[in-house]
């Protein structure tokens, strides 16, 4: 299950900030008011946007997606990504102001060269685990 996916590092930090962006933005469009977390439709975007976070063949190093030249969404979520960000991001310095500030720092960040073999947090959770 994508959910028992460990994020290393700054993907981690990467990964909270869009879940805020995908909670604020389900309590405002589709009425979540559970405090056990958003509806089963935000849920599913956001075990598929972990799973992409541990694939990414950056690693660590990772830009933002928005300036990545690996777009590795798929084009409904990628699109559903793109609204949640739009509606969120604004409201993201009123809710959540350190994670807005670094992720708007990310995305100065000058785009990596193509990424090396073997860089993804999946990779690296493998070779942890075989040591």
């Amino acid at each position: 299950m994508a959910s028992d996916i460990i994020l290393l590092g700054g993907l981690q930090q990467e990964f909270a900030t869009i879940e805020a962006m995908v909670k604020l933005y389900c309590r405002a469009h589709h009425k979540s008011t559970s405090t056990a977390g958003p509806c089963p439709d935000c849920s599913e975007f956001l075990d598929y946007a972990r799973e992409k976070l541990d694939r990414c063949p950056y690693g660590e190093r990772k830009p933002a997606c928005n300036r990545c030249p690996i777009h590795c969404y798929k084009p409904e979520q990628r699109q559903q990504a793109k609204t949640i960000m739009r509606f969120a991001g604004p409201r993201m310095l009123l809710a959540h102001p350190l994670l807005a500030i670094r992720h708007l720092r990310l995305e100065r960040r000058p785009v990596p060269d193509l990424p090396q073999e073997n860089v993804s947090n999946r990779q690296r959770r493998k070779q942890f685990s075989n040591n």
